[in-house]
């Protein structure tokens, strides 16, 4: 766990109490952002990453409608495009330290209907399975579709096309084997992440089931900490994937048969001080946490720009 240690030891200040914490993020100045919409208005974005243009379609008459179970996904919100530049910087301690490398597989709650920062970063991995509840799950496809690249029909089969289905489900619309994005639903409160390597299965036509390793080297969640309500489960839903993957043991070694431990990256808007301490106050009792510094996340992401970052690991007794 050498590796986790000396990322851990680079992104910043463990942080030891809760109320400190969130009373140094938000005694200083926060730059509105309203609610932290690009456009809420608008039928469709672009946004530039690292120099590769996206066109995000997106639904603003779906975020204005009274749908049971919320329509936050629904839009393109603006922390997403300057968190995906931030994860796929090749400068960025992830990758310095090998959390992320072209064998990873990752996990994100909460993707929303853009798809933004699995098109930017499954290039570079091995898997990416994004998460959310069925209703972002068309227009997903399109944008994964629409922005993916294009390859020649005679050309080998190393780039990626988007994939076509949900649900873990197969589809007899299915995407060719280069696909390396599956979308899955995930209920926080019901599902089991155990499952949720079986929709890479399904996907590519085998047999689900027989993963031997059923974790995830990064779990990602990007702006989906802003009601009181969904704290535990989201909290829970983290936890029961980062123990799918052994725990965080400074010092341990691990067998060569063993995967790392799950590293999770939390993204999120500054609004509401008391939402943020819930939230960290639930998840200090399961997680060590780390607020990533300013030196690491850069200028758009760092302390003023109104947006957080912060990285989690199992705490040795979170089970």
């Amino acid at each position: 766990m050498e590796e986790l240690t000396t990322f851990l030891t680079s992104i910043g200040e463990e942080i030891e109490d809760a109320e400190e914490e969130c009373f140094l993020l938000f005694a200083q100045d926060i730059p509105s952002a309203n609610l932290g919409f690009v456009d809420s208005r608008a039928t469709s974005v672009d946004v530039t990453i690292h120099g590769q243009d996206y066109t995000i379609n997106q639904s603003p008459t779906l975020l204005s409608s009274s749908r049971a179970g919320g329509t936050t996904g629904a839009v393109l919100w603006k922390i997403t495009p300057l968190f995906a530049e931030w994860i796929t910087a090749q400068s960025n301690p992830l990758w310095t330290n090998t959390i992320l490398n072209p064998t990873s597989t990752v996990l994100e709650l909460g993707c929303g209907i853009s798809g933004l920062i699995a098109l930017a970063l499954s290039p570079t991995i091995t898997h990416y399975i994004a998460t959310d509840q069925e209703y972002v799950h068309r227009l997903l496809r399109s944008n994964l579709e629409s922005n993916g690249p294009k390859q020649h029909p005679k050309s080998k089969a190393s780039g990626r096309k988007p994939s076509k289905q949900g649900h873990g489900k197969p589809s007899q619309r299915s995407a060719p084997q280069s696909t390396n994005i599956t979308f899955t639903t995930l209920d926080w409160e019901t599902d089991d992440p155990a499952v949720l390597k079986d929709s890479i299965a399904l996907r590519d036509g085998a047999a689900a089931g027989h993963h031997d390793d059923r974790g995830f080297d990064v779990l990602i969640s990007c702006d989906c900490i802003y009601n009181e309500a969904l704290i535990a489960p989201l909290v829970r839903t983290c936890a029961d994937v980062c123990r799918l993957r052994p725990v965080y043991v400074p010092g341990a070694e691990l067998d060569n048969a063993d995967k790392k431990p799950t590293v999770c990256v939390i993204a999120q808007q500054q609004r509401s001080p008391e939402v943020f301490e819930a939230w960290l106050r639930e998840t200090m009792r399961l997680f060590r946490v780390w607020r990533v510094s300013d030196e690491v996340l850069g200028g758009k992401l760092a302390s003023g720009s109104g947006y957080l970052a912060h990285v989690l690991v199992l705490k040795d007794g979170g089970r």
